[in-house]
C-alpha cells in the first residue's frame, strides 16, 4: 500500500476552531464535511482515522479526501476548509441578438403540420437559419424560460 504524501497536522488553534465550524448550525454543508473530514484526518488528533473510514463515515470519496490533504498542505488551511474561489468562468456562448432571434422566432407561427413551437422545432430552425452552429433544445428552454416566453400560449 502506498504512503501517503500529504499529512494532515492541526495545530491546537486549527483544532478548535473547526470544532467552533461544526457547532454552528448557519455553516454549509460542504464545509462542514471539510472540518469534520480534516479533524478526522489529523495525525495529532483523537480520531486519527484512515482515509477509507473518513470517506465511509462523511460519505465522501477517497480522492476528495486525498485533495483535501493536499490542498492544505500545499495552500493551507484556510483554502482546505473554505475551499477555492472561482476564478474562471464560462463566456456567455449567446448573445442579446441570438436571444432577440429565437423570440422573434417563436412569435412566429409553427411550421406546417404543427400546432404549435416546441423546443425541439426552434433549436432545429435556428440551426437551419443559420443563426448558430449548434444550440440545444435545452438551451432554448431556458433562455425562453429567462425570458418568460410560454411555448403553451
Amino acid at each position: 500500500m502506498p504512503t501517503k504524501k500529504y499529512h494532515v497536522d492541526l495545530t491546537l488553534e486549527e483544532q478548535t476552531y473547526l470544532q467552533k465550524v461544526i457547532s454552528r448550525s448557519g455553516t454549509s454543508s460542504a464545509r462542514s464535511k471539510r472540518a469534520y473530514s480534516l479533524l478526522a484526518c489529523d495525525r495529532r488528533g483523537d480520531l486519527n482515522w484512515g482515509d477509507k473510514k473518513t470517506a465511509l463515515v462523511y460519505h465522501l470519496t477517497i480522492v476528495s479526501i486525498e485533495r483535501l490533504r493536499k490542498r492544505f498542505v500545499l495552500e493551507g488551511f484556510d483554502i482546505a476548509l473554505n475551499g477555492k474561489k472561482q476564478e474562471v468562468f464560462k463566456d456567455k456562448e449567446f448573445t442579446g441578438d441570438i436571444e432577440a432571434k429565437l423570440i422573434a422566432l417563436r412569435c412566429t407561427d409553427s411550421p406546417e403540420g404543427y400546432n404549435k413551437w416546441t423546443f425541439r422545432l426552434l433549436a432545429d430552425k435556428m440551426v437551419e437559419l443559420s443563426y448558430v452552429k449548434t444550440i440545444s433544445h435545452e438551451t432554448i428552454r431556458q433562455i425562453l424560460k429567462k425570458t418568460k416566453s410560454n411555448l403553451g400560449e
